[in-house]
């Protein structure tokens, strides 16, 4: 199923116009078929940028040559920058198909720089992750992971458990010699280094899920509470139509904003209230649909109507109780209105809204100013949880048998554990995962 013996073929740069667009070619004929595509016979020199003609008389072109292993995908790679319009670019694709390329897959560069070991499967879901990343804090962490630190930090672990494995079958191959390579005394203690480890990992698992995939705030509230001015204000543009008419939001509004560097997708709602208009009634209701799913809820009352409204409709979920129209008022009477814990703002004057981010970064347990985590991905925190688990049954039947338990027990549950990491790393992984994993990515990655 995946081939790496073939030539494939793909346009590199976004789809549209640009200023630049590169063809990029990989596989064992990548040279001679863009040797045919341009007027030079002479071999292109390695990672030398090399001016030419397109035979078809098109374009000119930039060729640079990237000779196997030292290359993306570590087969020979053939890169053709031409200028960026789409009808040039497709038309150099189809002359390397006509020569004995074929179109590459969604993510097939990729995922040969898989297969030939340049690098690990959490790299490459870090690239789809690089090129997906909406604010700089979600690039910064996938560039970690391009780079390797996810990998690092789950190979000395699975160094560690694969030296006491090792030790540990020595033991079990030679009992009747009486041979102990690893004492039943230090065995659950050894273990348990291992379960801090990985529980380590494991810890700042939910912030990084929050980085990589970001959240829902939904805003909801009284009609005329202010709920799509404040939308508005958080998201730097009248996206949502303000008016002085109670229930002129019926429907659901979206946009994605970065609040200090996560990536949220706000959702303004219909004011919550009883309604016999069949329109406004299916806007409440799809109002509080998106409050039960949202990672935290703005629940937005009028500062002017000196008190608070009932919020029961949020209560109990994450939340912030955000005092909307505190330009009108006096900030005393504002912190007398109500016990709640409340951000006053003003979505008109633009007053409070940076105190409500960095309350929304709180309430979320999100220090953007904290080291990034290395485990964002929710398939890798779901393996590393699994080990985790196993190891823990390691260590608690290592400790309980104190040295009576028989040792293939102990060793099932940590080869389980190793199992684990070895398919986080993608030694293990079905050609099923792959090809679910790659076929997000773009046809040219």
């Amino acid at each position: 199923m995946f081939s790496t013996a073939d030539t494939i073929v793909a346009i590199a740069t976004p789809p549209g116009r640009g200023g630049i667009g590169i063809v990029r070619l990989s596989g064992p004929c990548a040279q001679p078929v863009a040797t045919a595509l341009i007027d030079r016979q002479r071999p292109l020199l390695p990672r030398r940028a090399t001016f030419a003609r397109l035979h078809n008389g098109s374009d000119h072109v930039v060729v640079t040559a990237f000779p196997a292993p030292q290359s993306y995908t570590g087969d020979d790679v053939v890169e053709l920058s031409a200028h960026g319009s789409p009808v040039v670019l497709d038309g150099i694709v189809k002359a390397a198909i006509a020569r004995g390329a074929r179109l590459a897959q969604p993510g097939e560069f990729t995922l040969r720089a898989f297969l030939n070991g340049r690098i690990d499967l959490m790299q490459a879901e870090a690239v789809a992750d690089l090129i997906d990343a909406a604010t700089p804090l979600q690039a910064r962490a996938a560039y970690d992971q391009l780079e390797g630190t996810l990998t690092r930090t789950i190979a000395a672990v699975d160094a560690a458990l694969f030296d006491l494995i090792a030790r540990l079958e020595a033991s079990v191959d030679f009992p009747e010699e009486g041979y102990h390579f690893v004492e039943p005394a230090e065995l659950a203690g050894a273990i348990g280094v291992l379960c801090e480890r990985a529980g380590a990992i494991l810890a700042d698992a939910s912030r990084g899920r929050l980085i990589r995939e970001g959240l829902q705030v939904v805003i909801v509230g009284l009609p005329n509470a202010g709920k799509s001015s404040l939308f508005n204000a958080l998201a730097g543009a009248a996206r949502a139509i303000v008016t002085d008419v109670p229930g002129t939001t019926r429907d659901l509004v979206t946009e994605t904003v970065d609040v200090e560097g996560l990536c949220v997708t706000l959702v303004d709602t219909a004011g919550l209230r009883e309604s016999t208009d069949r329109v406004e009634a299916e806007g409440v209701d799809r109002a509080r649909q998106a409050m039960a799913v949202a990672d935290l809820v703005l629940h937005v009352v009028d500062a002017t109507a000196g008190g608070i409204d009932d919020c029961h409709d949020s209560a109990g979920r994450r939340r912030i109780i955000v005092r909307n129209k505190a330009d009108l008022v006096d900030a005393a009477t504002i912190d007398r209105s109500g016990d709640l814990e409340s951000v006053a703002v003003s979505a008109r004057t633009g007053s409070g809204l940076d105190v409500l981010r960095r309350e929304m970064l709180r309430v979320l347990d999100v220090d953007v100013l904290r080291e990034r985590p290395a485990l964002t991905n929710a398939r890798h925190a779901a393996i590393v949880s699994r080990a985790h688990a196993a190891l823990i049954r390691a260590r608690d039947a290592a400790a309980q048998a104190q040295g009576a338990m028989s040792e293939e027990f102990v060793l099932s549950d940590l080869q389980e554990a190793r199992a684990a990491f070895e398919e986080i790393a993608g030694r293990r992984a079905s050609e099923d995962l792959l090809a679910h994993i790659f076929s997000r990515f773009c046809i040219g990655k």
